[in-house]
């Protein structure tokens, strides 16, 4: 039976793919002049106030009780106020480029959690994309292992390790959880709310006399795009698509994700592409796909 294609799944993984690659660059601008807790908590109010709007226009503003209220705020300590914080703290040491090579574990991390829990089922296949991807990631080190000495680099590498860690839970933890509420925008709202809250009490403990003369107008716009493209328009996306494919589906965006900020670090930023990071990503992409391939009806006559 021909089952009909949902382009609206294929518009919203798209856009993840697309524009969660560009937000690695996005960061690594506008930490040039701001700190990272001003930077986090600035885009997540400005996308909650969107959201809002939104759900006011159509009145569908309301309470989404206690129970969805703890979902909701598990979610967004995980995925936004840690992963997105940490990883805004981690390009103020690290390259796009790298900082987005080493995020894609993350769907290495999502496939080893998801069978651990009976999420996913595990298999040799699974195992071996599992092994090709992770050598995808130690090639990246494999002219430069001294680096990982640089006090700097290992912060920058700490804080990064943790976020694709709770990255990875939050998304187990959302698709776990994704049938449990229908409204994406009435949760992203509670979400945005809760981070930006978070957030603007962290920049106020790590950075209290802030200079807001001293940020550039590159990284006040690179804050703007953060908010409506990377958290609004993209983690919509990523809400809808979650409800309708796997985990694994959905993180393995990451890869697309990490080819774009790669070549934008490049073209931007000056930032150089080596032969070791072509070869790691093509060992990362090869990881991922032997991970989540499946045979045809037609080729597996």
């Amino acid at each position: 039976m021909n089952q009909k294609t949902d382009f609206k799944l294929l518009f919203c993984l798209f856009v993840v793919a697309i524009v969660w690659g560009t937000t690695y660059l996005g960061i690594r601008v506008a930490v040039e002049t701001m700190p990272p807790w001003y930077i986090t908590s600035t885009r997540q109010a400005l996308a909650a106030l969107i959201v809002l709007s939104i759900l006011l226009y159509k009145k569908q503003l309301a309470w989404i009780g206690w129970e969805n209220f703890k979902l909701q705020a598990v979610a967004s300590i995980l995925m936004i106020v840690i992963a997105n914080g940490f990883t805004t703290i981690a390009e103020q040491t690290l390259p796009s480029g790298l900082t987005s090579i080493l995020s894609a574990l993350s769907p290495l991390v999502v496939f080893l959690g998801s069978a651990t829990i009976g999420l996913q089922k595990p298999s040799l296949k699974g195992f071996i994309g599992v092994i090709i991807g992770f050598m995808g990631v130690v090639f990246i080190f494999r002219d430069g292992l001294g680096d990982i000495l640089d006090p700097n680099y290992k912060t920058g590498v700490f804080f990064l390790s943790i976020a694709i860690l709770t990255w990875s839970a939050g998304t187990i933890f959302t698709k776990m959880n994704t049938h449990k509420s229908n409204n994406i925008a009435l949760n992203l709202f509670y979400q945005f709310s809760i981070a930006a809250i978070i957030q603007f009490v962290l920049a106020l403990i790590f950075t209290p006399n802030v200079d807001v003369s001293s940020w550039s107008t590159r990284s006040i716009m690179a804050t703007l795009y953060l908010s409506i493209f990377g958290s609004v328009f993209a983690f919509f996306c990523y809400h809808y698509a979650i409800k309708r494919v796997t985990a694994i589906q959905v993180s393995i965006l990451n890869y697309i994700n990490t080819a774009i900020a790669v070549f934008l670090g490049w073209l931007l930023l000056d930032e150089v592409i080596t032969f070791d990071f072509v070869i790691a990503t093509i060992l990362i992409i090869i990881g991922v796909f032997i991970i989540n391939y499946k045979k045809t009806k037609t080729e597996a006559k």
